[in-house]
């Protein structure tokens, strides 16, 4: 199991390397890019301890971007057999939480299970948001996913019984109103400190005003054409 953890792990981080935007609009998919958008947009760390050969913390988390929340629609509709107004209000419920709220999928294992609850007041690490500039972000919700569905487990294949699943919310924008991921920011962290260590997951991404060849900007999502 150890060893497929890795593969994996490895398998990820050479799928991320497509490059990823932070721009919103209409987006072209299908359902057989999920994976794709899964890919680009997971992003696996882990810190072990050499002096005592054993594992501090080994993380990996979804950033569910706009480009990724609108995969994960197409698929799960598709998947669910969603058309019309369904599928698109669905579609807009989610791009317009985006707006609100920055949204991770993590799975994570270490050395002691109780310890890596980071849903626990004593929890061995401290999970935050820090920009280009360090400036943190604490999450606004942090929820753990006790008995995974077949749909996460199918959409977030590292859902696996030696890891725990979390949901954690960051607030898109301080409470003085300045944006947490600031415009055109070339990169994001995801941080876990404690007294165990620190492990850092990270996000790059394309320069600003690129977007693949899709548009910028948007503030609603397109018509069910588009789908």
């Amino acid at each position: 199991m150890r060893g497929a953890m890795v593969v994996l792990s490895l398998a990820l981080t050479a799928c991320a390397s497509r490059p990823i935007s932070l721009a919103t609009g209409p987006r072209s998919l299908t359902p057989e890019d999920y994976e794709d958008v899964y890919e680009a947009w997971t992003r696996s760390e882990e810190d072990f301890e050499w002096s005592t050969l054993s594992e501090v913390l080994r993380v990996t988390a979804t950033f569910e971007s706009w480009e990724f929340r609108w995969a994960y629609v197409v698929r799960y509709a598709s998947d669910y057999a969603l058309t019309g107004e369904t599928r698109n209000a669905l579609l807009r419920a989610s791009l317009d939480d985006a707006q609100e709220n920055h949204r991770f999928f993590i799975t994570l294992a270490g050395d002691r299970f109780r310890d890596q609850d980071l849903s626990r007041p004593n929890s061995a690490w401290r999970v935050i948001l820090v920009d280009p500039d360090g400036r943190q972000t604490e999450p606004v919700a942090v929820e753990r996913v006790r008995r995974s569905t077949a749909a996460e487990r199918t959409y977030f294949p590292t859902i696996n019984v030696h890891r725990q699943a979390f949901r954690v919310v960051f607030p898109a924008a301080h409470s003085d109103g300045t944006p947490t991921i600031p415009p055109n920011t070339d990169t994001i962290r995801l941080r876990f400190a404690g007294a165990l260590g620190r492990v850092d997951v990270v996000w790059r991404f394309e320069s600003s005003g690129s977007s693949g060849g899709e548009e910028s900007t948007a503030s609603s999502p397109a018509p069910a054409s588009t789908l």
